[in-house]
This record gives structure tokens, sequence and C-alpha cells, in this order.
């Protein structure tokens, strides 16, 4: 038990409601997700105040705590083993709802007025976040985001054994570093038609058992529309389909197998009936979406690469705000199937370049407002290796414009990037995930290591360079300045520098969706 992380643990335990408020755990690259039995029992502002706690986020039927990368899997972990201890230990459960408890009865709801509030906050979210589109990415990102740790590494191995062939160093080593890093991905299908049936309800395991078709060497005998398959053809899409189809032939299969036959009919008819749908219909069609989707990533970068990274890179943060950027990762995962990295990543990574430069100019621009200042030099490390809801939720939302600035950054490193592209220097990422510095160890492209990093590494540059100058001349209004402490009103009250005052800008919440 690590003292650290098990003391955050605790500390956050009672202030989400106690054990008994808990009904689920889970946690992506930064953040603890919560499933609450009621919303009301958590206190916003003692979380936010809590040293080790970056941020707060609200999506859907999930509270999310900020706690950044490497530190959340450790919290969670610490987390999970006092919900079990609960648990197991009713009187410790007792005690600490009774810590969160109001002080006195005679202001204490009872228990069904917690219970109304609760399901009336409730109601109200899901009314918020049920969209069918919100709906959908949702359950994309809960089949890619478990992923993605292993992504990471079995890509930054591939890095290291691309830069160990080009070097022409340790030939004895490079063959098993290549089995190392390919043998995940060569079996991503399986991966993402496990969770798919989870996901949307269906046994897991079958869901995988059809998936695994696609990458099963014995599919070169099949034929489909003319065309013999290939191993791994339609990739994670077809995999997708796979599984989504599975979950809905074992559905059926239980509405109408008795019972004492359902363990031999129902597994048996969903991998047959699926997996044959798979071979002769899906595979096919996926792969031909899959070609597709590789096709217009090559020509929008190398026929538009400046205007595209332009658009992808001003965009990327209002799509993480909007929960959209979901979307993207299934179309990361087919590239890196198709040409070994996802040409889009470096371009979306610019955005945390611009808010980079962003918090720099708030920092140097409002020169005397403590309390900013240390939230900036807190969150400017996490920045920097591209997790950046700190910045976000803590500097650029809140002061609003800021936001739109970064933006401009993130626009301007993207068109840099696109712009090599055009002239024949791509740059890419074996794996999905980080961004920002983290990304250097991750990079391939169409050139040799050098240059690929040389633009990358310019991309960066020129987006904390404009982010940083469009803050400091355009980002904050002149009563944002003076209400912070950077600026004294002149002799009649309006700003120093004679802009008129506006209203008061006060700090937005930081109920955002979900990164």
């Amino acid at each position: 038990m690590n003292v650290e992380h098990h003391k955050v643990a605790a500390a956050i335990l009672p202030l989400v409601g106690g054990p008994s408020n808990v009904t689920s755990t889970a946690h992506c690259m930064t953040r603890l997700r919560l499933g609450l039995a009621d919303r009301g029992l958590v206190d916003d502002d003692g979380l936010k105040a809590l040293p080790a706690v970056l941020g707060v986020v609200e999506d859907g039927d999930t509270y999310q705590i900020v706690l950044g990368p490497g530190v959340v899997a450790r919290v969670t972990s610490e987390f999970e083993a006092l919900l079990a201890r609960a648990a197991d230990d009713p009187e410790a459960e007792a005690g600490t709802e009774a810590e969160t408890a109001p002080a006195t009865a005679s202001t204490a709801p009872t228990a069904e007025e917690l219970a109304a509030r609760g399901a009336r906050l409730r109601a109200a979210r899901k009314r918020r976040n049920a969209t069918p589109v919100k709906l959908l990415l949702r359950r994309v990102a809960n089949i890619f985001v478990p992923l993605i740790p292993a992504l990471i590494g079995c890509g930054v191995i591939a890095g290291l054994n691309g830069l160990l062939v080009n070097a022409g160093w340790l030939p004895g080593l490079t063959p098993a570093l290549a089995a190392i890093s390919s043998g995940f991905m060569s079996l991503i299908a399986v991966f993402v038609g496990f969770n798919t049936a989870k996901e949307f309800g269906g046994t897991p395991v079958l869901g995988g058992a059809v998936a695994a078709i696609i990458v099963y060497a014995g599919v070169a005998k099949v034929t489909a529309f003319g065309v013999t398959l290939a191993p791994g053809q339609g990739g994670v899409l077809g995999a997708l389909g796979a599984a989504l189809l599975a979950v809905y032939v074992e559905k059926w299969c239980r509405t109408w197998v008795p019972a004492t036959l359902d363990v031999l009919v129902t597994p048996t008819l969903t991998v047959l009936v699926s997996g044959l749908a798979t071979l002769f219909v899906l595979m096919y069609a996926a792969g031909e979406v899959a070609g597709a989707i590789g096709t217009a990533a090559n020509w929008l970068l190398s026929t538009t690469g400046a205007f595209a990274g332009l658009v992808l890179g001003g965009l990327f943060l209002p799509l993480v705000m909007l929960g959209l950027h979901q979307a993207l990762i299934p179309i990361h995962t087919t590239l890196i199937e198709q040409e070994g990295y996802t040409s889009l990543l470096p371009v979306l990574a610019m955005a945390g370049a611009g808010q980079v430069g962003a918090a720099l100019a708030v920092l140097a621009r409002l020169s005397r407002t403590h309390s900013l200042r240390t939230t900036i030099r807190s969150a400017l490390p996490a920045g920097l290796l591209g997790v950046g809801e700190p910045l976000i939720y803590g500097v650029s939302l809140p002061l609003g414009r800021p936001f739109v600035t970064a933006c401009a950054g993130g626009a301007a490193g993207g068109a840099f990037v696109g712009l090599f592209s055009m002239l024949g220097t791509t740059v890419g990422s074996t794996a999905i995930g980080p961004s920002g510095w983290a990304l250097f160890p991750l990079l391939q492209g169409t050139r040799s290591p050098l240059p690929t990093v040389l633009v990358y590494a310019g991309g960066l540059l020129v987006g904390y360079a404009v982010g940083f100058l469009a803050t400091y001349f355009f980002g904050l209004t002149a009563d944002q300045r003076r209400e912070l402490g950077a600026e004294e009103p002149g002799p009649d009250g309006a700003p120093a520098d004679g802009a008129p005052a506006g209203p008061p800008t006060g700090p937005l919440p930081a109920q955002q969706p979900a990164t």
C-alpha cells in the first residue's frame, strides 16, 4: 500500500458521500470515474480543494475526478480497497457515513428527501446527456479507452524497435521487439469484440470469439463478393460490427431457447450466425470502409494539409468539451492497423500546445494574482505532457477568452504540421493517448526519425507562440485584468487603459463533458 495514494483515496471517499453512495468505480488515463447513488451527497468544493485533485467533471451517469496520469490508477486501487473493506465491515461504513452526515438533526434532510433529490438530479442529467450521439460516443469510448495502455506500451516499443532497425543496432534483439510490439495489434480485434459485447449487454467472451474470426489465418480460404478475404480485413471496425451482431443474436436466442438448452444452443447459434455474417458480409464491408478512411486521411493531409491542420487543430478543444472527440478513437485505431501510425493525432495534439501557450500568457499578464498563478504553475507540467484538463478547467474556461485564443494556437500548430504533410513529411503516432512532449517516443512517419521529430517539435513551438501571443494581446478583457489584480482602476473607476468596464467575469463551473 502506498501511503500517499491511500491518503488521497481516503480523503476522496467521504467527500463523494461515503462507501454506500458509490455504485461503480473505473478509471481512464487521468480520471477516477464513479457511479453514484445520490449526486446530492457529493461535496464538490471539498473535492476541488484537495491538492491531489486537478478538477471534477460530470458526464451522464459518471462523476469524474481528475487526478492525472500515473496517479489515477494507484489511487483507484486504494479507493477500491477502501470500498471492499467497508463492504466487509458495515460498522466501518456506518462510521464513514456518519462523518459525512449533517451536523444537526434539525437541519438534516430525511432519507426520503435525499432519495427524491438524488432521483431528480439523475433524471435531469440523463435528459441533458441522453442524446443518441452522446450515448453512442460514450459507448465507443468505453470500448476503446481500456485498450489505450496496451496501445501506448506497444507503440513505444515499436518506436524503439524502429530506431534500432534504422541504426542497424542490436540485430539479434529487434525481431523480439517486433514480436512484442506487434502481438497485441495482431489480436486487437479480439479485445474490441470482447469489450463491445460487454458494453452492449452480451457475453463478452462470445463477442471476442466472433471477432477472432477476423484475424484467423484460415479466412484466406473464404471468398465474399467475389474477393478472397485476407486475415485482419475490416480490422477493429469489423470486430465492432461482428460483436454487436453477436449481442443481438444472443439476446434473440434467450427470448425463445428453453432454459434447459440455453447453455448449449445460445452460444452455438450466436457464434454460428454472427460468424457467417462476419465472413460473408461484415469483413468485406468493414474492409472497404477502413480502406476509405485511410485513403481519405492520406488525401486530406497530402492535398489540403495546411487547411486541414488549421481546422483540426483549432476545433479539437471544443470537440473535447462536447465529448465528440471520442468518435475519432476508432479512426485512429484503424489508421494504426493500416499504416502503423495515425497521422491525425500529432495534428490534434497541437490543441494542447495552444492551451499551454495561453496559460503562459495568463501567467505573464496577471502577474499579481497569486491563486491563479499557483494553479497555472501546478498544471503546466501536466499540460506540457499532454494532459490538458487542469489548464482547461482551472484557467482557460473560467476566464473565457483564453479558451478561444488557445484554439487559435492549436490551429496554427496544426497548420504547421499539415503544411509539412503536403510537402512530403507526414508525422504520425504509433499509439493513441499521449500528446505534448509525451508523444515524442511514439512518433513515426514517412521520413526518417529526425525530420519527423523536428516537424512535430516545430508544430509545438508554433502552437505555444501563437497561443501565447493571441492570449497576451487579446485573451483578457481590461475588466478581467483589473478584477484579478493586474491593473488598478483609473481615477473615474474605468480601467486604466481606458477600455469600458464590462460585467464581472466569475469562474465557470468545471462540469464539462468527458475527455
